[in-house]
């Protein structure tokens, strides 16, 4: 019977303990390491013994961001391997379910006992209870001597970055956003910050339920601020995109305090990794935009615009039940999530756009992206930061706190939109906008196309929520694949055939905006159970 490290990773995510599965074979070591012991032997206790097991510690975590388990042990990318972008676009309107794999998603049609959220919320809380875990571990081993106190903070930092990510996509999933309330005193999601690997433990978080949204932004904040100060400027090889740095803690602020509202915190946190002038190369990381829109895909390895990705390989994978070419792709792969008509139709997507011709395919039936390719094996990264995200975030910001066309915040959308919009005559110039909020319309259209079939969507959706100028009232109308035909898409033609439009708009009052806290979660936590979201 393997012991309670290597435990059945099936358990109550919040509240029982998590495995930390080591992988000896994981592909983010930088080393091989030989260890007599058997991997399936090792304890808490064993697994930080040498710097070898530690830095093994480290890689399961991200291995347990990759493939989390599903339905009891298959790997379908839960939750950030590739789940994290197909719900996430499957919960917005701009990408579109072609069969019923994604219908419970995209119809939100679920409950809690809906298999994708309950496996979202177990495998991040299994991803955060891991994360915590090893900083135990580490500052142990460091008290020791096993491991340097900066080799420790290191560990942690990573572990804290982790565990940010992870607790932000719990908020964007199960909570409203930070502006439902004037002072964010509403429910958000417990934030775990200490190992639930003992009984003691296990009776000690029971008692604790979901923090408030304020509570688990100023949370995500302070694990981030340390995994700035802690983590290395830069890494070797693919290792710079698939393990935490610096750069990539300072980007995913950006993104949470755009999430929160604070704006000037967006500006002053973007600074630090974007210069005064463009290019707009990073002082931190050397980030910069690739010269064509499709290089972050095609190079994932070497590119010099991803922050942060999720490694997978042919080997280590979500399969072709979840593996973002199996899924986005056309024949061999299953195309199975295609290109809504929404936004290919939208006029403010230009016919003539690169994104259009380097990015974009179709089957004669539909459109479908490219820019996830390996439907052999399923190695495409998962992409989870780009320096184009961080761009768009600081240019938002910047036009919400100033008056008219803000030239640094056009700029700074230029960058990332003229790379595709060749043509001279429509691209932007501070003459395109008669107002700041013109600006910022032109900022939320960009995101839209930028970032299409990379789960971006709903986030937007979610923060904007209860935004008085730029909300969409909770979750649009739909396409219903069964309703199109291929004429259905006209590029740039500004109009959607409202016939198409079949799966119902989601208010932002109705409970579904929300998902359930799964009942797996509620059975086991009397105190959760009590806090489940209204509706449910």
């Amino acid at each position: 019977m393997k012991n309670k490290f290597f435990a059945n990773n099936r358990l109550r995510l919040a509240v029982t303990v998590p495995a930390l599965a080591l992988s000896l074979m994981f592909s983010s070591c930088d080393k091989e390491v030989t260890d007599l012991q058997p991997y399936d032997r090792l304890t808490e206790a064993t697994a930080f013994e040498t710097p070898e097991r530690a830095e093994l510690a480290m890689a399961g975590v991200y291995d347990a961001a990759q493939s989390g388990f599903y339905l009891g042990g298959a790997v379908r990318g839960y939750p950030f391997g590739a789940a994290s972008i197909e719900q996430g676009d499957m919960r917005g309107e701009d990408m579109l379910n072609v069969a019923t794999f994604y219908a419970i998603t995209y119809g939100a049609t679920y409950n809690a006992s809906s298999a994708n959220n309950q496996y979202m919320w177990e495998t991040l809380y299994g991803l955060i209870n891991k994360a915590n875990v090893v900083i135990e571990g580490v500052q142990a081993a460091a008290t020791r001597g096993v491991i340097t106190a900066e080799k420790a903070k290191t560990f942690e930092a990573e572990s804290r970055f982790l565990r940010a990510l992870a607790h932000h996509e719990l908020l964007v999933h199960f909570a409203r956003p930070y502006k439902h309330t004037a002072d964010a005193s509403h429910a958000g999601v417990p934030y775990r910050t200490v190992a639930v690997n003992t009984p003691a433990r296990i009776e000690e978080v029971k008692v604790h339920g979901r923090n408030t949204v304020k509570e688990s932004y100023d949370k995500l904040i302070e694990d981030l601020t340390f995994a700035e100060a802690n983590l290395p400027e830069t890494r070797a090889g693919s290792l710079k995109i698939s393990r935490a740095t610096k750069g990539a803690a300072i980007a995913l602020k950006t993104r949470v305090l755009l999430h929160k509202g604070d704006y000037a915190g967006v500006i002053t946190e973007g600074n630090k990794i974007i210069s005064t002038a463009a290019p707009f190369t990073s002082p931190i990381g050397s980030y910069k935009l690739e010269s064509q829109p499709d290089v972050p895909f095609a190079s994932y390895a070497n590119n010099k615009e991803s922050v942060f990705s999720i490694e997978n390989s042919s080997t280590d994978n979500a399969g072709v039940n979840g593996g973002l070419p199996a899924m986005y792709g056309v024949s061999p792969a299953r195309g199975l999530v295609a290109i809504s008509p929404i936004i290919y139709n939208a006029s403010f997507w230009k016919a003539n756009d690169l994104r259009r011709t380097l990015l974009t395919t179709n089957n004669g039936r539909a459109f479908y992206l490219t820019k996830y390719r390996d439907a052999a094996t399923n190695s495409d990264y998962a992409p989870l930061m780009r320096y184009s995200e961080v761009l768009l975030n600081v240019a938002e910001a910047i036009a919400r706190t100033t008056t008219g066309a803000d030239a640094r915040a056009v700029d700074l959308l230029n960058a990332v939109r003229n790379r595709s919009v060749t043509t001279v005559a429509d691209q932007f110039t501070a003459a395109s906008f008669a107002t700041s909020n013109d600006l910022i319309q032109a900022i939320l259209n960009e995101r839209r196309i930028e970032f299409l079939g990379e789960g971006r969507r709903w986030s937007d959706i979610h923060r904007l929520a209860k935004d008085p100028v730029f909300s969409t009232g909770g979750v649009p109308a739909k396409v219903a694949y069964t309703n199109t035909k291929f004429v259905t898409w006209a590029a740039a033609s500004g109009t959607v055939d409202a016939a198409t439009l079949k799966i119902a708009a989601v208010p932002y009052d109705d409970y579904r905006f929300v998902w359930p806290l799964p009942i797996t979660e509620v059975n086991a936590n009397p105190v959760l159970a009590a806090q489940q979201n209204p509706g449910y």
